[in-house]
């Protein structure tokens, strides 16, 4: 399989003087978010189907033809359905590792070779005035990976798909203005409800999901001054709702000294909806 490495993507976008995000679905369902910057637009991970993936891109006045660069976590299909159509469609670049690329389903379709380009784990890239950097998390795919977005001083991450938080992706992830930080699964509601025991061990497992006791445990130690915001994601549809998840996370940031509101915001995603694009200049 052939590749190209490459460090920084063509701008065919409008400049714009604020590094700003949405986080366009986000559940058991589909994933994806939008980073932008400058004269870059960035698309991480395509989790609904192509027409989806327009709707929700519409939604907050953006357009995938002006998608500068794909990005893609891991090969599990709420992360990469509508991936080859938006790529053969539009021609956007896509960025994954080796062992990502040659774990990608025959269901992605065939992709142009020159749209094909290498992101080792535990690595930066540059896209514009957008450094990324990738950081491994524990989860049952071939490498999964997430994504640090650096602008000066600002700073986006985005986690998901991990089944713990160790000291190294704490180390990476510490002190950011915006998070979106899994909170799959209320454990009580995993542990009796519908799924096959298997599958409750999967979820439960270091290689499965965070609940939201343990994601607000590793937010509290890398909250810093500068975070503003924390946007909860992957909420499993069978296993937690939005309010159970918001609770147990401000009871627990409450419990480590962290008070919700004053210090740090907590939003909801959805699955089927967009955040509004944000500004980080215009956070409070």
């Amino acid at each position: 399989m052939e590749f190209i490495t490459k460090t920084s993507a063509t701008s065919k976008m409008p400049a714009v003087a604020d590094l700003r995000y949405s986080f366009l679905t986000s559940g058991s369902s589909g994933n994806a978010t939008l980073i932008e910057s400058d004269s870059q637009l960035l698309l991480i991970d395509c989790g609904h189907s192509g027409k989806k993936m327009e709707e929700l891109c519409q939604s907050v006045g953006r357009s995938l033809a002006d998608v500068d660069a794909m990005l893609i976590t891991h090969e599990h299909s709420d992360h990469i359905k509508g991936l080859g159509v938006l790529a053969r469609k539009y021609q956007i670049p896509i960025y994954a590792n080796e062992k990502t690329w040659q774990a990608m389903p025959q269901s992605v379709g065939e992709i142009a070779t020159d749209l094909k380009y290498i992101f080792n784990e535990d690595s930066v890239k540059t896209f514009g005035s957008i450094d990324v950097e990738s950081f491994t998390v524990s989860h049952d795919a071939a490498s999964p990976m997430f994504y640090t977005f650096h602008q000066g001083a600002h700073k986006i991450v985005t986690m998901t798909d991990t089944g713990y938080v160790s000291e190294r992706m704490k180390g990476v992830i510490r002190n950011a203005d915006v998070y979106l930080f899994e909170s799959n699964h209320d454990v009580a509601m995993l542990r009796a409800g519908r799924y096959p025991w298997n599958t409750k061990q999967r979820i439960l497992g270091d290689e499965g999901h965070l609940s939201n006791e343990d994601a607000g445990m590793a937010m509290s130690e890398v909250i810093g001054d500068k975070t503003k915001r924390i946007y909860l994601g992957h909420l499993s549809q069978d296993n937690n709702m939005k309010d159970i998840a918001r609770m147990t996370v401000e009871q627990t940031l409450a419990q480590q000294g962290i008070a919700v509101g004053p210090q740090v915001r907590i939003f909801d995603t959805d699955p089927n909806k967009a955040t509004p694009l944000t500004g980080l200049n215009h956070l409070i």
